[in-house]
């Protein structure tokens, strides 16, 4: 008999939307992360939840079908990560034809014919409150609905709903050997400590480790599928609308540049191939230099590298949005499912597919192995997105001492979820101590207790995007607070 299921190694997107919906279905689940959740390819996600209208140029409809319902349910599944945002693309004179942009919007607004989302329409960037950033030559733009989402929360609200689910979600656990019978038995250093897990399939999700872990765990051939690094960068915000703008650079990529943790902007990205640890990754100077040329042949006011106030890289491999899934099974040896890659978008239907991989082997369990989840908000998320202002409003009315700017946070990172952050507080003094603006001591306590945040830079980059402006002082003390906690 094994301790559970299924055992997964890696918490980023792919393992976590596994680890839900398998524990949703009646599966015992134990999900192991060396690191923190979303520390990995989610650190450099552009942070788009959308169709991809580009995807249309190598024709890829169904493709993008799929994805603009995915996006439609993640909407509905958690409205306070996920936000509908109008999308500007200029037309660039040396770029695509205007008609065939036009032509591919027509075809995207009919793959989403539920959608409530407002369709697309052709801006006058000399008169259209878009123009106004950009340079005065470009003189139309193409606009249309899509949404964005704060992907390192998309991680970590799938984890608190698989462990609340009874999924067992091990982060700073590193599986260091793994042994293939009729079940697999992982020795798992879990914080110092060594521990046996027996599991009846294991599903290898540690996106850029995939071939690391295949070769000096698993003990099988590395994953044969190359890396890339992604990098993106942020910048002081330099639009003043909170619009998404889809820039189309000169190597016919798409830069995108969108507004970010409300006083800056997020541009990305540069991908370039990869060789090395992917610990160690980093945005270099031609990858910054890239993105700011890119994002400088549209705006006004030049953006150069000395404007960069941050820049990140994550590791993606196994290029494609569909990513890589492979299914391992041999007579007599218990299953191995590699899983990694693919569009945030897609994630929790590529989740379904990898459980349908798996069902044979799981006879004894509930007869129904559909997936559960195109309907199950994600903690926080049982609102409807139109009605965020309302949860603000109604947050800044129980807590009377909550700025706007304040309220505004704590709702889009926990939705209905703000009151397990704020209790009974009555004044800011009830929150406890402070680190920067608006970080507490009662939501930090929060985080490390229920959203498995160890360290300060969880926190600071992942929990939240309070990194960006919080001195080094405190930074410091949130430090000591949580070596105390």
């Amino acid at each position: 008999m094994a301790d559970v299921d299924i055992a997964i190694i890696g918490g980023g997107l792919n393992g976590v939307s596994i680890a839900r919906d398998a524990v949703g279905r009646g599966l015992t689940v134990a999900l192991f992360e060396q690191n923190d959740l979303g520390g990995g390819a989610a650190t450099a996600s552009p942070h788009l939840m959308h169709g991809n209208f580009i995807d249309l140029e190598r024709g890829h409809a169904l493709r993008v079908r799929r994805a603009l319902a995915e996006r439609d349910m993640a909407l509905r599944a958690a409205p306070h990560l996920v936000r509908p945002a109008r999308f500007v693309l200029p037309v660039h004179a040396d770029e695509r034809p205007p008609a065939m942009l036009r032509a591919g919007l027509y075809v995207y607004d009919r793959l989403a014919p539920g959608s409530s989302l407002p369709r697309s329409e052709v801006l006058d960037l000399t008169i259209h409150e878009a123009g106004h950033p950009l340079k005065r030559s470009l003189g139309v733009a193409l606009a249309w609905s899509d949404c964005t989402v704060d992907e390192s929360r998309l991680v970590v609200l799938n984890a608190v709903d698989a462990a609340a689910h009874g999924a067992a979600i091990r982060t700073g656990a590193r599986c260091a050997w793994a042994d293939r019978s009729e079940v697999w038995r992982l020795t798992v250093v879990n914080r110092g400590r060594r521990e046996t897990v027996t599991a009846r399939a294991l599903v290898n999700a540690s996106g850029a480790w995939a071939g690391g872990v295949a070769e000096t765990v698993l003990h099988l051939p590395a994953v044969q599928a190359s890396l890339a690094k992604v990098s993106q960068i942020v910048v002081k915000r330099i639009f003043d609308r909170d619009n998404v703008y889809l820039l189309q650079n000169d190597d016919r990529r798409m830069i995108y540049a969108l507004p970010y943790h409300r006083d800056f902007t997020l541009i990305g990205t540069s991908e370039r191939s990869f060789a090395g640890d992917p610990a160690v990754m980093s945005a270099g100077a031609d990858d910054i230099a890239y993105l700011c040329a890119a994002v400088s042949r549209y705006v006004r006011e030049r953006v150069e590298p000395a404007d960069v106030v941050h820049a990140m890289a994550g590791g993606h491999i196994a290029p494609g949005r569909d990513g890589f899934m492979k299914l391992d099974r041999k007579s007599g040896k218990a299953p191995l499912l590699t899983v990694i890659g693919g569009g945030t978008t897609s994630a929790r239907r590529r989740a379904g597919i990898a459980l349908a991989r798996l069902a044979s082997f799981f006879k004894a369990s509930p007869k129904s192995m559909s997936s559960w989840t195109a309907n199950a908000p994600l903690p926080g998320g049982d609102f409807s997105f139109d009605a965020l202002d309302d949860q603000v409003e109604d947050a800044r009315k129980r807590w009377g001492f909550l700025s706007e700017r304040h309220a505004r946070r704590l709702v889009e990172a926990y939705g209905t979820r703000i009151d397990r952050v704020l209790g009974a507080a009555k004044s800011r003094d009830d929150l406890g101590q402070r680190f920067g603006d608006d970080l507490t001591a009662s939501e930090v306590r929060y985080l490390m207790k229920e959203e498995f945040a160890r360290f300060a830079d969880d926190i600071l980059w992942r929990r939240s995007k309070l990194g960006l402006t919080m001195p080094r002082q405190d930074r410091a003390a949130l430090e000591t607070f949580m070596a105390a906690a």
